[in-house]
């Protein structure tokens, strides 16, 4: 099956699974597969409930809702994934912009990702700064690598971040807690560095998204890129 084929079937399977159990799927899914990624951006994917519950504030409790709604359909998209495309995921990550009422799904085939190659200019000064970024919220990295897996999806991928701290809160049960606190403090920190970031694609940043497996010790950080101006 061609890859557009397989793009446009994830797609429908996809809005169709978060549909039946949010009551509402997204208006919009647009899929790409770069082994060993497959990255889903969903659009306008806000339910009334959770509209109501942003508008008065309770975006922990609608962040909760749906961290919760997710760990049990993981393995199933992880299903579908691998049903469509073939490709046995290993690793799944999520993450809202609940302002822009979008979301991000990330597989991860069980490959040495950071052999694939996915260059683009000015990598390693990005890098750099995600380094630094990721030195101020929790520590230095043991290793981060990128990859522009198409014209609007940048991957940024860290491992070896956790401090002693975070591993005994997770082993005390506090992984929600965790993820929650970890996420708010790091897109904060990553959209301060945005202008940086912007000037060395030489491109607009529409979305940022990141998450971690905390059993990998590793990080997820994808960018979306608005399209180039002609």
């Amino acid at each position: 099956m061609e890859v557009k084929v397989q793009q446009s079937e994830l797609s429908s399977e996809i809005g169709r699974l978060l549909r039946k159990h949010f009551g509402k799927g997204p208006e919009a899914v647009f899929v790409t597969i770069a082994s060993p990624y497959v990255i889903i951006y969903l659009r306008h994917f806000l339910s009334p409930i959770e509209n109501m519950l942003l508008e008065d504030n309770h975006t922990m409790t609608v962040e909760e809702i749906r961290d919760k709604m997710m760990r049990k359909l993981n393995e199933k998209i992880k299903e579908i994934i691998h049903s469509v495309t073939g490709l046995p995921i290993k690793e799944f990550y999520y993450d809202w912009t609940f302002e822009n009422g979008s979301g991000l799904l990330v597989g991860v085939e069980g490959k040495a990702e950071k052999f694939f190659e996915y260059n683009y200019p000015n990598r390693r000064e990005m890098e750099t700064i995600i380094t630094k970024i990721s030195a101020e919220a929790e520590k230095h990295p043991d290793i981060t690598y990128s990859h522009m897996l198409n014209d609007r999806t940048l991957i940024v991928i860290r491992e070896g971040i956790l401090v002693q701290i975070e591993e005994q809160l997770i082993e005390l049960g506090f992984e929600e807690a965790l993820t929650l606190a970890k996420r708010k403090l790091e897109k904060k920190l990553l959209f301060q560095a945005k202008p940086s970031f912007q000037q060395l694609l030489k491109r607009d940043i529409t979305e940022i998204f990141v998450n971690w497996d905390f059993s990998l010790d590793k990080s997820i950080i994808v960018f979306i890129l608005a399209p180039q101006k002609t």
